[in-house]
């Protein structure tokens, strides 16, 4: 696979990875709801690259929009998930409802992200998530060393 974590993970790469329409990931890019930390758009014709900590953002803002939360919604998740520094998401939940999010940890401790009020929660474990996008990519690069072997 030419997409490597040192050299990041390109648009398209990220597209396969994650189940994100190439347009879709370019508009996050351009609202600033994902943007690549490893090279930024420079212009028409210019590559991003993204990083593996980029990739698992693509994919939980999916699995958000898949569970039916609105995009404005997901923004507000991904700024909370942003917010607790050191979150380990393969072990951890992320609570949502109408007034705000909590991030739930597998020994317990809740990082309090809501702003008041109570409502009907969605909860979303991101272990999940974390496990998909592992697997995923260790397939991509599997594939592609069998190709490379074939035509060596």
């Amino acid at each position: 696979m030419t997409d490597s974590p040192t050299a990041g993970f390109s648009g398209p790469t990220v597209c396969r990875l994650t189940g994100v329409t190439y347009r879709q990931l370019d508009y996050w890019a351009r609202t600033n709801l994902v943007t690549p930390s490893i090279t930024a758009a420079n212009g028409s014709g210019s590559k991003r690259a993204y990083s593996y900590a980029d990739v698992l953002e693509v994919k939980v803002i999916k699995s958000l929009l898949t569970s039916g939360l609105s995009l404005a919604r997901a923004r507000q998740a991904v700024e909370c998930l942003r917010g607790s520094l050191g979150a380990d998401l393969a072990s951890a939940s992320l609570v949502m409802s109408d007034a705000g999010s909590v991030l739930a940890h597998s020994d317990g401790d809740l990082v309090d992200l809501l702003r008041g009020g109570q409502g009907v929660f969605n909860i979303i474990p991101l272990a999940g998530v974390v496990a998909e996008l592992t697997s995923t990519i260790r397939q991509a690069q599997l594939a592609t060393s069998e190709r490379e072997s074939l035509t060596a």
